[in-house]
């Protein structure tokens, strides 16, 4: 291992640090959240199959055993990445259910999408999106992971739906779980496009299509 001839890793507050019975130099420390967001991007970039350890460790800015040892191994990080991704990224969902009508929440929904996935800097198209489509056995556990956050966001969406229909706001022949359904994947279907590199432009449109034809009473 780097500079060290034992080695274990310990985690201190928020820094993990290596320790050694025989240190020949400083102890590497490093930030795992800042660590954990580079480890992001590269997930967000490559998807899961597609970021391998070595690109995920030199973004990282720490060794494999660091890695290892401070979050796990490849299936823990993403799932922490998965996390802060959840916590950053999609934000905005949790307050778009709390808009007053369906159609205000389906607006909030797609534009929140659209402000993740046309945001300059930021890799184009959705983690979960990405991540659900891996084929590989060795993602099979991950897609299941993402397929299960989704399950439950959908959930979330159903029940607003039910509410909105209970209170007057949508049509009673309205099937809420078919409407979260085809918002959702109307959402997956920007993620897609935005990956492609389908412009900010089309995408609106899309978005603007989707909330004219929203049912109401």
């Amino acid at each position: 291992m780097d500079d060290y001839d034992s080695s274990s890793y310990i985690t201190i507050g928020m820094e993990c640090v290596a320790t050694s019975t025989i240190v020949r130099g400083r102890p590497r420390e490093f930030d795992p959240d800042k660590a954990l967001s580079a480890a992001l991007q590269i997930f967000w970039r490559r998807g899961y199959e597609g970021a391998s350890i070595t690109e995920l460790t030199e973004a990282m800015g720490i060794t494999r055993p660091s890695m290892y040892a401070c979050f796990g191994n490849k299936e823990a990080l993403f799932r922490k990445a998965l996390d802060l991704y959840e916590r950053e990224k999609l934000c905005y969902v949790s307050s778009a259910l709390d808009a007053p009508t369906a159609r205000g929440v389906a607006e909030k929904l797609l534009r929140g999408a659209l402000a993740i996935q046309s945001s300059s800097g930021e890799p184009k198209g959705c983690l979960g999106v990405i991540s659900s489509v891996a084929c590989g056995g060795e993602a099979d556990s991950i897609r299941s992971e993402v397929i299960a956050r989704r399950a439950s966001s959908d959930a979330a969406l159903v029940k607003r739906f039910e509410q909105a229909r209970d209170e007057g706001d949508l049509p009673d022949t309205i099937e809420p779980c078919a409407l979260a359904c085809y918002l959702s994947t109307v959402i997956q279907g920007m993620a897609v496009q935005a990956g492609a590199g389908a412009p900010r432009e089309t995408l609106e449109r899309l978005i603007d299509t989707t909330l004219a034809v929203w049912p109401s009473r």
